[in-house]
């Protein structure tokens, strides 16, 4: 049901700075002002141990022109890239997971529903079909030697899984090939 008598809490005049429509400019003062309340209620002194050491954006960034355009790291040339996977435990080895094959996607399938992002109360898992995890993971241009799993030698039950579909990703005006890595789990 649409309330027809919005209050000065309605979703449209808090969350949407720019009623046109228009996306808003990276100096517009109340991209500020929302990212700036946004960190104020999500950090409440809070620290994140782990993402501060990644080189990514940080919350403390906010509004420090200072900081140069252009990548946190520059893009490590292939060659410099190891070429042999890492030594795994006797019990388990990589292999290749070939979404394509029944077998194969069921292990995925099984591996994700049982044991990917939950909520900390554990009531919610994302639960995704063998159909949308063939749709994701055959991309156009996709490499099926990016679709990696641990398994267990003897059984050959997978135990981890982690995949990734090549992306090209706007950043302002240039076009950035990339890789999006996605469905981590051991």
């Amino acid at each position: 049901m649409v309330d027809s008598n919005p209050s000065s809490d309605s979703p449209e005049e808090t969350l949407n700075p720019n009623p046109d429509g228009n996306a808003p400019s990276e100096n517009d003062p109340a991209l500020d002002t929302l990212a700036k309340k946004v960190q104020e209620s999500l950090l409440l002194g809070k620290r994140h141990e782990f993402w501060e050491t990644q080189p990514i954006w940080q919350f403390k960034d906010i509004g420090d022109t200072s900081l140069p355009e252009g990548p946190i790291e520059l893009p490590t040339p292939l060659s410099e890239v190891k070429q042999e996977p890492y030594n795994l435990p006797n019990l388990y080895e990589w292999i290749t997971c070939d979404i394509d094959s029944e077998e194969i996607c069921t292990e995925v399938y099984n591996l994700l529903t049982h044991n990917y992002v939950e909520d900390d109360e554990n009531m919610f898992r994302f639960n995704y079909s063998k159909e949308f995890l063939r749709w994701a993971l055959r991309r156009p241009g996709y490499y099926k030697s990016w679709h990696i799993g641990i398994c267990v030698k003897s059984s050959k039950k997978l135990v981890a899984f982690i995949t990734s579909v090549p992306a090209r990703i706007r950043v302002r005006d240039n076009v950035v090939t990339m890789a999006e890595l996605n469905f981590l789990r051991s």
